[in-house]
């Protein structure tokens, strides 16, 4: 069943919910939201190393720097968060950084940087364009930054494991979180209606 506090899904789900409730806006962060975790991955390649691998290992591309922790602990996170789906999003955020640190081996760090910075202007450009345009509301990193970040490849994974195959996390999960995002879009155009006034 639920939890409560950091490993809450369902609140978290439902904060994020709540802020991407337009099919068009779902649809532009779902094809620009993983984007930003893998090219994050890509520009994290060029930290120091945390530990030297024998050699051939590190000769690929594969470091245990920066990268690595960041992917690290997205994993973790979503493992924490949901036992069934979280470990597909855990081998999502592994397959980004191995994918990542190839891509960044492979074109170096004065390239890599320029790659990263247009992907990561395009993507978040695209979101905003979905919040102001089609949801009409600001993006939820507005109220929450960190949760914000952290649960947004795992919205994605799961509006779409949901979508396609009626996944939940538990019984009652959507239903549930549906509740919560439709009192949370209701009072939040109260307020709306009240500054208009």
């Amino acid at each position: 069943m639920g939890r409560t506090g950091l490993f809450d899904l369902e609140r978290h789900f439902a904060f994020y919910g709540a802020c991407h409730s337009n099919p068009v806006n779902i649809l532009i962060h779902t094809f620009f939201v993983w984007p930003l975790f893998f090219t994050a991955a890509v520009l994290l390649h060029f930290t120091p190393s945390l530990y030297n691998f024998p050699s051939g290992i590190s000769e690929h591309g594969l470091e245990l720097n920066f990268g690595f922790v960041f992917t690290l602990m997205y994993a973790v996170f979503y493992v924490c968060l949901d036992k069934k789906a979280g470990p597909l999003a855990a081998l999502l955020c592994f397959l980004c950084w191995v994918g990542a640190s190839f891509l960044a081996g492979g074109l170096g760090f004065s390239r890599s940087w320029k790659v990263v910075l247009a992907a990561q202007l395009f993507c978040w450009t695209g979101q905003f364009i979905g919040h102001g345009i089609f949801e009409k509301r600001a993006p939820a990193l507005s109220d929450n930054f960190v949760q914000a970040l952290l649960m947004g490849p795992y919205f994605v994974l799961l509006e779409l494991l949901q979508s396609a195959f009626g996944y939940e996390p538990y019984p009652g999960f959507h239903a549930s979180v549906q509740k919560q995002i439709e009192a949370d879009i209701k009072e939040w155009k109260a307020k709306n209606q009240k500054k208009l006034r």
